[in-house]
């Protein structure tokens, strides 16, 4: 009862990872089998692909299931770099932005508010 692919798709994760991933098995139960995984990482107008090999998603975290139109031109140009060319903007970009967040709550303590962080809102 399993239906075979041979076909390349993209999976987003819910923790922001883009995967892309040749598309080797679907069961009914919507389980996912992937092979010649890579992650794809983005950072401006470059990418870096991670081998992560075989990939597997259990069909209760599917969520969507679509296809693309090969034939729609596409307006995005992308520079491909290498592994660690890539991890090393990640790291610059993502330590921009905690300077820039860290910036904002010590401008909203001065005026004597606060932001309450992720992990603090199931209190509410």
């Amino acid at each position: 009862n399993n239906v075979t692919y041979s076909q390349v798709a993209t999976f987003r994760q819910s923790k922001g990872k883009l995967y892309q991933l040749h598309h080797l098995l679907t069961s009914l139960s919507a389980n996912l089998v992937f092979h010649q995984t890579v992650e794809r990482i983005h950072v401006g107008k470059k990418f870096g692909d991670i081998p992560r090999g075989i990939f597997i998603v259990r069909g209760e975290n599917v969520v969507l299931l679509g296809e693309i139109d090969m034939d729609k031109p596409c307006d995005t140009v992308l520079q491909q770099v290498s592994i660690e060319e890539i991890l090393e903007e990640q790291r610059l970009q993502q330590q921009a932005k905690q300077e820039t967040e860290k910036a904002k709550v010590t401008a909203l303590k001065d005026r004597g508010l606060s932001i309450p962080k992720a992990d603090n809102l199931d209190e509410y």
